[in-house]
């Protein structure tokens, strides 16, 4: 018999191909996830294929993870050069406004993130160039890890939305030390829903693990070992760390957005774990 932990520990981590729906092989909204603003969908494209998306009350970046595609928004095509993986590079990525209708096309193929979070304001649409994305290198020794800030709160402009992409070497951790972000706090601590998105470096068989520990009763908790293409919700909680396997890198696209008047990325540190 399932207890009710562990019923929401399952609601947590979203295996891979468990939340596909038609061309996404992940389709995580506001409703699903069981809050109000977050939302990630990974779009799988098959060479010479488009996809029509409304953006509907959400704003959206699409990311490529692999491949090339074209983006038409409002009467304009946003050309993505993308790239061959995640492990590769920093990727440049177009920012699609709340209300509009977009074609995402592509002729080799590719797969395709599509970063989201219901707003207010609307943004016009715009092109995120791959040269423009600064990369942190964050942390040292087994906690050295990639940033690429490419819509962190203080570098590209969204209303709400808030996303980043991590790399971690193998055998190292990262979102590390255990923070959280579900206190509004002004200028200490935002509130915001995060979603992690993995990949491994060396396949399918390649298993990492994360941490979430409860930061109130009844809060999120969840020990889980993630693979290439499972999803993890944080609605609430301490997150960290995330763990890297031995000889294979880790990847994962951070997804975040939250009810803040200020789209501001400020979290608190674990106590006892001092940053590194």
């Amino acid at each position: 018999m399932m207890t009710d932990q562990h019923a929401a520990d399952q609601q947590l981590f979203v295996a891979a191909g468990s939340e596909s729906r038609g061309p996404y092989a992940l389709d995580i909204g506001p409703k699903r996830a069981g809050w109000e603003y977050t939302a990630l969908r990974v779009l799988e494209l098959r060479p010479g294929a488009s996809h029509h998306l409304p953006t509907g009350d959400c704003e959206w970046i699409v990311l490529p993870l692999a491949g090339a595609c074209s983006v038409l928004v409002d009467g304009e095509v946003i050309e993505l050069l993308g790239r061959d993986g995640v492990f590769g590079s920093a990727s440049d990525f177009a920012y699609l406004p709340r209300d509009a209708h977009a074609q995402i096309a592509t002729g080799a193929g590719g797969r395709f993130a599509l970063a989201g979070a219901r707003c207010e304001r609307r943004l016009p649409a715009r092109y995120g160039p791959a040269q423009e994305v600064p990369v942190e290198q964050r942390g040292s020794g087994a906690t050295g890890r990639e940033v690429r800030n490419f819509a962190a709160a203080d570098v590209f402009e969204c209303d709400r939305l808030i996303a980043v992409e991590v790399i971690t070497p193998g055998g190292h951790w990262s979102s590390y030390p255990a923070h959280k972000h579900d206190e509004g706090i002004p200028g200490r601590e935002s509130v915001l829903e995060e979603i992690y998105h993995y990949e491994f470096d060396g396949g399918p068989g390649v298993a990492g693990y994360q941490r979430i520990a409860s930061s109130r009763p009844g809060g999120a908790d969840l020990l889980t070992e993630v693979r290439t293409g499972d999803t993890v919700l944080v609605p609430n909680g301490w997150h960290g760390p995330s763990i890297a396997p031995p000889e294979h890198a880790m990847y994962y696209l951070n997804v975040m957005a939250g009810p803040g008047p200020l789209r501001e990325w400020n979290i608190t540190f674990r106590e006892g774990e001092g940053y590194r």
